[in-house]
């Protein structure tokens, strides 16, 4: 399938490790001009080197720390913004019981997550209404769906995420532009295994049979490649998700009891 991604800028955050870079290196090979934006420099030039270019893609890098949305806005202020895709992607708030959670959890994983998501969105959608065609992909977490046991804080942030997401859609598409999310299951990146690490911590299982009881939990019995989220991001967006908006799409291998 040509995903007609030639010719346009997409804004890749987080995209120094895991969905956020395999999203990057699939939207250069898809043709896109990739812009990646996260706080590691050393790390961002390091990606930058890895995205296909077929001699007349234009790929570079923003470094900005979304704890410090602030800072955020200066980088943005300072740089060209004719961007057509959007993926919002930070890296979740650490687990633990909601009862426990301190209130500087809830305000800092706020910050980064929807607070950041929203500064991004106010600068990109001015340009992206004059060519009426935008794709804006947040990707959040099937919790959204049903509820994670032992990510109280993350539950509670990305459930504001997605309902942010529908709200935008519905202001957003009569311009042609989409807005849409993305829910991941269990996906083979460092943030999993922080998880299971910390769960091995506490219930003084093993990580192996930590691992493996995640595992279980979907009909896949596996966890996912960060490419087969990417794939899904890249789908929306492009020209052929023209129709699609204001959705969550898990991506889970089934793992969501919901439907």
């Amino acid at each position: 399938m040509n995903l007609q991604l030639k010719n346009k800028n997409a804004l890749v955050c987080g995209s120094t490790q895991g969905i956020g870079k395999a999203t990057a290196i699939l939207l250069a090979e898809e043709g896109a001009n990739v812009t990646l934006i996260a706080r590691n420099e050393e790390k961002l030039k390091s990606v930058l080197t890895e995205l296909k270019n077929n001699g007349e893609q234009n790929h570079r890098y923003l470094v900005a720390d979304f704890s410090k949305p602030t800072e955020l806005k200066k980088v943005l202020e300072n740089s060209n913004l004719q961007f057509h895709v959007l993926v919002n992607n930070t890296g979740g708030p650490a687990g633990g019981p909601i009862f426990n959670a301190r209130i500087e959890e809830f305000e800092s994983a706020f910050t980064q997550h929807l607070k950041c998501n929203h500064i991004l969105v106010q600068a990109l959608v001015p340009f992206m209404k004059t060519q009426c065609f935008g794709r804006i992909i947040n990707v959040i977490s099937t919790s959204v769906k049903q509820p994670l046991d032992g990510l109280g804080v993350s539950n509670t942030i990305r459930g504001a995420v997605a309902s942010w997401s529908k709200t935008l859609a519905n202001e957003l598409g009569e311009f042609g532009i989409t807005v849409n999310n993305v829910l991941p299951g269990a996906t083979g990146t460092e943030r999993l295994n922080e998880i299971i690490k910390n769960k091995a911590h506490k219930t003084g299982k093993s990580f192996e049979e930590v691992s493996q009881n995640m595992k279980n939990a979907s009909p896949a019995k596996r966890f996912a490649k960060p490419e087969e989220i990417a794939n899904a991001i890249v789908f929306l967006a492009s020209e052929k998700a023209s129709f699609i908006n204001g959705i969550n799409v898990p991506v889970d291998g089934g793992r969501t009891k919901s439907l």
